[in-house]
């Protein structure tokens, strides 16, 4: 039995504020189902849990951190949930807050939750065979266990979810934050910042993205937010391994918050859409496409082109419903356009988990055009929902749909390549073609029926390099 210890800083059901916690939150179970692996999760303890939660939490102990000059107080507990321990390590200093990022001094924040990782375990009823850290906010927990060698023999695996957030501070914070020789600064800084995502690429025993695609895009400038080197020189431990979704948790035949659920039934989906334009005072027909997006209106979600041709597309007969919240340039545009477009565009600037998912149920097409994507959990969960996903191939978009072939019948999907407005508009008119061609929209709606995007396979391949970490020789010290 290989015991795994993830580290990161969200995790569903507990706290969440994108993908990162959705997969911390489902794939421990999924390697739980894997012969021989016993999964644990450790996060923050975060004022944002709802007290639902906190109540059900057990103390463990208490013991004390060094950050620099000074000593904090960490408190660890410990729940069981569907058959997996999680562990929080709590400072009322650090994380009792609103939200969870976004404060002045997030890298102290995380250097602490780091030093009270390693300190932690020899607290635990569990001793990892492999310490599996996650983004940025749980990449010092790799370079301190190379340092400190807490367990013996323990070995390290990190994972990319985004390259685009880093987890950078002035170099001079190695001093005040880490009492070591500066003989470890080098596997820390970057560019003459401590930079917490290099940490962990650099020290890890393994490394890997969360889809085979943006692992290749990552080796490029373009898309490595500066740390392409970084990773061609860990080529042959990098590797890319593409995210699942929890099919239980979305599965339109058990979703409660669905009006109709269904399983397959393009009828019963039909009757998602007729009730959902009624609430949101839409023109009510079953043969009028919709069109959504779920998203954080920010520009990685490639917004910019949605700008330049969305008024374009709202001339044909659609109805386009946006939800979510991010800056003020995407909020006001969508705002506008719903207010130009009363009977054809609806904006809702909030993030509601219910809305979302009668959305899914009740779309016939997901648009999600990224400028990047690592890997992205919407389209998967679009495909669960028997929603058609418009993608631009990148990242793990370009992994997991494959844009709809007249000629052959195949695809599950519509895709275009180039970061270009009009190359966008095309494939909308396409699939609007496909939508009002019945034995195009047929077939398309059968080879999504067929996908599947579960954590099974990648589960397994997460369980390959596991195996991998233990046969490696001459692993990367600090």
């Amino acid at each position: 039995m290989k015991n795994i210890l993830f580290v990161a800083s969200e995790c569903t059901p507990f706290v969440k504020t994108g993908g990162l916690a959705d997969v911390i939150g489902s794939l421990p179970h999924a390697l739980a189902n894997e012969e021989k692996l016993n999964v644990r999760v450790i996060l923050p303890m975060y004022d944002e849990i709802a007290e639902e939660w906190k109540e059900k939490l057990s103390y463990v102990t208490s013991f004390s951190v060094e950050v620099g000059w000074r000593k904090q107080d960490a408190d660890l507990f410990q729940i069981e949930h569907n058959g997996i321990v999680y562990y929080f390590i709590s400072n009322s200093f650090y994380f009792t807050r609103k939200g969870i990022y976004g404060y002045y001094d997030d890298g102290e924040r995380f250097v602490f939750f780091n030093q009270a990782v390693i300190a932690s375990l020899k607290f635990l009823d569990f001793t990892p065979d492999i310490l599996h850290a996650h983004d940025w906010q749980a990449g010092l927990s790799v370079a301190l266990a190379k340092i400190y060698q807490p367990v013996e023999h323990m070995k390290t695996v990190f994972t990319i979810h985004n390259m685009k957030y880093q987890g950078v501070m002035p170099v001079e914070m190695f001093d005040e934050f880490f009492n070591l020789n500066r003989e470890h600064l080098g596997g820390m800084e970057w560019n003459g910042m401590i930079n917490c995502l290099k940490c962990g690429i650099f020290h890890a025993d393994k490394v890997t993205t969360v889809s085979p695609t943006y692992a290749e895009e990552l080796k490029h400038p373009y898309f490595s937010e500066g740390l392409h080197s970084v990773l061609n020189d860990r080529s042959s431990d990098f590797l890319g391994i593409i995210n699942g979704v929890d099919t239980n948790e979305y599965h339109p035949l058990k979703d409660p918050h669905i009006d109709v659920n269904y399983r397959h039934s393009r009828a019963k989906k039909k009757q998602n859409k007729t009730d959902l334009q009624n609430q949101l005072g839409l023109p009510v027909s079953e043969d009028i496409p919709l069109y959504v997006m779920i998203t954080r209106l920010v520009e990685q979600k490639g917004l910019h082109l949605i700008q330049h041709i969305l008024e374009e597309f709202l001339q044909e007969d659609i109805q386009f419903v946006v939800l979510g919240t991010g800056e003020t340039e995407f909020e006001s545009y969508f705002s506008y356009i719903a207010t130009k477009y009363p009977d054809k565009a609806v904006t809702q600037l909030t993030f509601d988990e219910a809305f979302s998912r009668k959305l899914y149920a009740s779309a016939d097409f997901f648009v999600m055009p990224s400028l990047f994507e690592p890997c992205g959990l919407s389209q998967l969960i679009a495909l669960q929902y028997k929603t058609a996903p418009i993608v631009r191939e990148t990242g793990g978009l370009k992994d997991t749909v494959e844009p709809y072939n007249e000629a052959t019948g195949k695809g599950n999907g519509f895709s275009f390549t180039n970061y270009n407005a009009h190359d966008l508009l095309a494939v909308l008119r396409y699939s609007l073609f496909v939508y009002h061609t019945p034995e195009h929209w047929k077939q398309l709606s059968k080879n999504i029926n067929k996908s599947k995007f579960g954590w099974q396979k990648s589960a397994s391949d997460y369980k390959d390099l596991y195996e991998k970490v233990f046969e490696q020789q001459g692993v990367v010290q600090s």
